[in-house]
């Protein structure tokens, strides 16, 4: 169901002071009104999260997910209406935890009707932090256009004292309708910081400042007054892959690498089914002998096999401590073991599984 932001509903006492308290000075009083004909066209999609929490009993900090709409937050931000004309759906109401195909498929193809359909100038998605980085570069992995689509979150619920929802959904807005966001892709704000979709990872488990692009750095700052992006868009490296027609995306498990590991884990895997699997290997994406003779024992088999790291940063390189073109290995390179396991998925689902092939689509 579509929302405008011209007709708003009512929040929750707790909900909307605490909206009101921590953004009501996002607009200057001495504003000029802009013609709704002058301003962007965003939408808005739904999809739960922490920025849609309300506090829980279970403890001091504990709060539910997604439990206030997408309409009622935008709906809570004095000043929306002079950044955007906004639509707002709900895709889902979960927390991103839960998170899946299901979901992906259905951002993935709304977005693409509404580009089709000319509907929107930037699309904004309000999403859980937990695993916002890969509904990110899913999205920028299918998707092909140069009208922003921004995703945003927040570390804290609605209705906490210091709830960073309001200001992350203000600035996230301000980046898709401004005219500089085109062509750079799938792009993650919060905190003041713009990231792209490739780098971006969630490194701490409840700053506001947890999301951080290690490899990279972040492409760009917003506030409530201004747009500042580091460089000028960089065009797309390869061609996008095409999004099957149906959920569910082929299986690929990640395994994890530990000290004394054997290969039951990678075995085990393998017998559940798993088209690929990605090793979250120590340092630079290595294992013990006996994972690694598991990993080569299925490539032989048919299963796709990409070296990654858990390590949180750098670049994991072919044929230095492992025999990657013996073995019949991909390595992620840049990316860490999540974002690989969607790369791995989208490519499995559109028949690229020779090494060499996939090795390329890694370095895109």
């Amino acid at each position: 169901m579509t929302h405008s932001v011209q007709s708003r509903r009512s929040l929750p006492a707790t909900v909307g002071l605490v909206f009101v308290l921590m953004v009501g000075l996002l607009a200057p009083a001495t504003a000029q009104k802009t013609s709704d004909a002058a301003l962007a066209r965003v939408l808005v999609l739904g999809t739960g999260g922490t920025i849609a929490g309300q506090a829980s009993a279970r403890a001091g900090n504990a709060y539910d997910s997604a439990k206030v709409s997408s309409a009622d937050l935008i709906a809570a931000v004095p000043g929306m209406d002079k950044l955007a004309q906004i639509s707002v759906e709900q895709i889902s109401s979960i927390g991103s935890q839960d998170m899946n195909d299901k979901v992906w498929f259905a951002l993935a193809k709304r977005i693409r009707t509404a580009i089709e359909n000319k509907e929107a100038d930037g699309v904004v998605i309000t999403h859980g932090t937990d695993t916002m980085e890969e509904t990110a570069f899913f999205l920028s992995s299918v998707l092909d256009t140069d009208i922003p689509i921004v995703l945003v979150g927040s570390m804290r619920p609605s209705t906490a004292i210091g709830a960073d929802g309001p200001a992350n959904l203000y600035e996230a807005v301000r980046t898709a309708s401004a005219p500089e966001s085109r062509g750079r892709g799938v792009l993650v704000v919060l905190n003041d910081t713009i990231h792209g979709a490739r780098w971006v990872q969630k490194t701490n488990t409840t700053s506001v400042n947890t999301f951080r692009s290690p490899d990279a750095g972040p492409v760009g700052y917003v506030d409530t007054g201004s747009i500042r992006y580091l460089q000028p868009p960089v065009p797309p490296k390869g061609p996008k892959l095409k999004l099957p027609d149906a959920a569910p995306l082929p299986r690929v498990d990640i395994v994890y690498s530990h000290a004394n590991m054997d290969g039951a884990e990678i075995e085990d895997a393998v017998k559940r089914g798993a088209k690929g699997i990605v090793l979250a290997g120590v340092g630079d994406g290595n294992s013990s002998k006996g994972a690694i003779d598991a990993l080569a024992a299925a490539a032989k088999q048919g299963v796709v096999v990409v070296r990654s790291s858990r390590v949180g940063s750098g670049i994991v390189n072919r044929n230095v401590e492992v025999e990657d073109d013996t073995l019949g290995f991909s390595v992620a390179l840049d990316l860490n073991p999540q974002k690989a396991r969607v790369l791995l998925q989208l490519l499995i689902a559109n028949g690229i599984t020779e090494p060499k092939a996939v090795q390329q689509a890694f370095a895109w």
